[in-house]
């Protein structure tokens, strides 16, 4: 009985925590709706991808801007886009985001590069601690951030110092960690 409740509590935890994280491009989302007949709710329950321009595509609507929103934020614009369609008199869209796609990659000198579970609080030491840290042989001076077309070096040595430099993360950026030529 104490192990379903403990998993109750986690699972409780992480869909709080993806229920205020923002959908992003490429983003999976499993929708349900109801309060439609039965035969319509085979039509529109299913998962859906973020495009590249922040939308997903639903029946009956087409695209409905996704992009920066929550998913309580997604139902209520799905619901709206139904209601003023007069499609549907008065859905109620469910989402939940799919948790295993959102991660940050940590490769180079480290003990163990991966992808590292993306969290809302993760910054970039964090990461690179969950990769098993820096290996011997790591330049921590030259440490590469790149998200989308950007690249940034940052010298973490100067995040044990002062914390607050210590860049927070996004989903799907990537951590390069040089080796150091003494």
């Amino acid at each position: 009985m104490r192990g379903l409740l403990i998993a109750l509590v986690f699972v409780a935890l992480t869909t709080t925590g993806l229920a205020d994280s923002v959908l992003r491009s490429g983003d999976p989302v499993d929708l349900k709706i109801s309060g439609v007949p039965a035969e319509e709710q085979t039509q529109v329950n299913n998962v859906y991808t973020v495009d590249a321009n922040g939308m997903v595509n639903m029946p009956y609507i087409n695209k409905v801007h996704a992009g920066g929103l929550t998913p309580a934020q997604l139902a209520s614009a799905i619901e709206g886009g139904y209601r003023s369609a007069r499609i549907f008199t008065n859905p109620t869209i469910t989402i939940v985001m799919q948790p295993q796609t959102r991660f940050v990659n940590v490769g180079g000198s480290v003990r163990s590069p991966m992808r590292v579970p993306y969290t809302e609080d993760m910054t970039l030491l964090v990461a690179i601690n969950a990769s098993g840290g820096f290996n011997d042989f790591a330049d921590q001076k030259h440490v590469r951030l790149l998200r989308g077309n950007e690249a940034k070096v940052y010298d973490v040595r100067q995040f044990r110092r002062d914390p607050g430099l210590d860049p927070h993360l996004q989903p799907g950026d990537r951590i390069e960690v040089p080796q150091s030529f003494f």
